[in-house]
């Protein structure tokens, strides 16, 4: 048999292996040896060229392998797309007239529901009751199936054929995407006999999943919940957050109002020539929110002078920030404006990660004692001269640029950091007022394939650094895991202490940004880990009708990512 020769990523070693070598016994010939850096947990898949492949996969020429465990990037994704199908089969055979619905992600997990399935023709049957019962019993499936280590398959078929096995699955939606694909063939996934489209790839069996819960949540549906990928051994504390699991409630329920629940539903619009009707819709439905939370405010107007807006990378701080101040003008308010981002220490006193490099998602790298001394200037009265960050010199500057407050003003200070009590210890808190923006994603790709928040976010902030910080999306992607990291730390456990939330993402937006940010992600090059996360974001947005993003007003929260705002940053 010919031998190749391949590359083992994981320890920079080369070797020779038969030609049609699998990942998995590759993997097993590999670690079995003495002195192989072995990974924390079982390995999920691997890195080929950088693609995503799993370990059912040959290889028949030289190239280049990284495998991965749970730890890595893909194979957090791997695991979560198994696991949702894990939960798909065990409500399958459990409950085979229900139907599950994965509605979006959560800090934690992912919220699902189970309703009993449409018979037309026949009146609704009513859902079980005991919610705790429903869960007992799938959850006791799905740990049947996971003691059982049943392999994941899958198989390439014509895209009718895949419609076909879906009908009888009874997944209506799932039917209308696939049938709406501009392809011949597709890969479908299948575990003991059931069948789906996921939209990763999936572990090698059951067996790989490990850790998980499955368990009554809010009023009416479900939590599965995951472990944290670096401390896979143990689940969290769940955390509690009402309020932005509200914000998700309200949202898809008007994406469902709407008619358009899914990527197929938005693609219908589209393609009928509806896309500016639904860009007016969504930006209508932003504009009446900014103008709430003005009322809020001014229902408070005898207490509030400072008004703190946070949320986290690419959520439209800074948008918000103006248009919520032009609705408190409209009210009467006086209002100034500050950004954090101007209270930035000099570089050489910004906190560094372990590896080195600059920490700039700690609130540490601000000047909090200057920043508060400038505070409680402001609230006693008095004119303070504010400094403005230089970023290529990486020092404040002092241009001369002054605040004052007045009887009617009120103070509005954006950046990801706001919610943080250290940041405002010493102002009282009865005059501030906190909202939380984020991108809260309201569609999904079918029942059981929900979109991340997380994804939308990526997207601007590729087509953002590329429009206006003059960086290309493999840097954006190479950042990107440090800025979720310094979310969860810094952002996200205060993000329940807000008197409200803004939902900052649009029901057409994901159609726009793939026109920005196509180009971008076809140019991630080939020989970097970075190439496999811009693979997998181009087939994502292969799922969306272009949307052009002239259409888009120039007062939209896109405008901060697109350009062509008509508001001054």
């Amino acid at each position: 048999m010919n031998a190749i020769e391949l590359v083992i990523a994981n320890s920079n070693e080369r070797r020779m292996v038969p030609q049609g070598i699998s990942l998995a016994d590759l993997a097993r010939e590999y670690y079995a040896e003495l002195g192989r850096p072995q990974l924390k947990y079982p390995i999920l898949g691997a890195l080929v060229n950088n693609e995503v492949r799993n370990l059912n996969h040959n290889i028949y020429k030289p190239k280049t392998i990284r495998f991965f465990d749970v730890t890595h990037t893909q194979g957090w994704r791997m695991y979560q797309s198994s696991l949702i199908f894990m939960l798909y089969k065990a409500v399958r055979d459990t409950y085979p007239d229900m139907h599950l619905s994965v509605k979006h992600s959560m800090q934690g997990g992912f919220y699902c529901t189970l309703e009993p399935a449409a018979q037309p023709g026949a009146e609704q049957p009513q859902a079980p009751v005991d919610r705790f019962a429903v869960a007992n019993n799938v959850r006791n499936r799905m740990l049947e199936l996971q003691e059982a280590d049943l392999p994941f398959g899958r198989r390439t078929m014509l895209l009718a054929d895949a419609a076909d096995l879906m009908r009888k699955e009874d997944a209506p939606q799932t039917v209308k995407l696939i049938e709406g694909l501009n392809q011949m063939y597709i890969e479908m996934q299948f575990l003991d006999g059931t069948v789906h489209k996921m939209a990763s790839i999936l572990v090698p069996s059951t067996g790989c999943l490990r850790s998980w819960h499955f368990c009554p949540y809010g009023n009416n549906g479900y939590l599965l919940q995951m472990p944290d990928p670096q401390h896979f051994d143990r689940l969290p504390i769940l955390p509690d957050t009402p309020k932005l699991f509200s914000v998700f409630q309200e949202h898809h329920h008007w994406a469902n109002l709407l008619h358009i629940p899914t990527v197929t539903d938005l693609n219908r619009i589209v393609r009928a020539g509806g896309a500016n009707t639904l860009i007016n819709i969504s930006e209508a439905l932003h504009e009446k929110k900014y103008a709430e939370i003005a009322d809020m405010i001014y229902q408070r107007r005898d207490r509030v002078r400072m008004v703190l807006l946070a949320g986290p990378s690419s959520s439209g701080k800074t948008t918000s920030c103006r248009r919520l101040s032009i609705q408190l003008a409209v009210l009467g308010f006086d209002v100034k404006q500050l950004s954090l981002d101007d209270y930035f220490m000099c570089r050489e006193r910004t906190p560094r990660l372990p590896n080195g490099e600059y920490d700039f998602e700690s609130i540490n790298a601000l000047d909090l004692p200057l920043l508060n001394d400038h505070l409680n200037r402001l609230m006693q009265g008095e004119k303070v001269e504010i400094p403005t960050f230089d970023f290529i010199k990486g020092e404040p500057t002092y241009t001369g640029k002054s605040i004052q407050l007045q009887d009617n003003s009120v103070i509005v200070i954006e950046g990801i950091h706001a919610l943080n009590p250290l940041l405002t210890a010493q102002v009282p808190d009865e005059v501030k007022f906190r909202v939380y923006v984020s991108a809260l994603t309201q569609i999904a790709i079918d029942d059981i394939n929900s979109i991340r928040s997380s994804e939308n976010r990526m997207l601007r902030r590729i087509v953002r650094d590329n429009n206006f910080r003059g960086w290309d999306a493999y840097n954006t992607l190479h950042r990107w895991n440090e800025v979720r990291a310094g979310e969860e730390k810094h952002i996200f456990p205060f993000q329940e202490q807000a008197d409200v939330m803004f939902n900052s993402a649009l029901l057409y937006e994901l159609g726009v940004l793939r026109v920005m940010a196509e180009p971008q992600l076809k140019r991630v090059p080939m020989d970097c880990e970075e190439h496999a996360e811009a693979l997998r974001l181009l087939n994502f947005l292969e799922l969306f009708e272009p949307i052009d993003p002239k259409f888009v007003p120039f007062t939209s929260i896109m405008r901060e990512f697109l350009g062509g705002s008509s508001l001054m940053y």
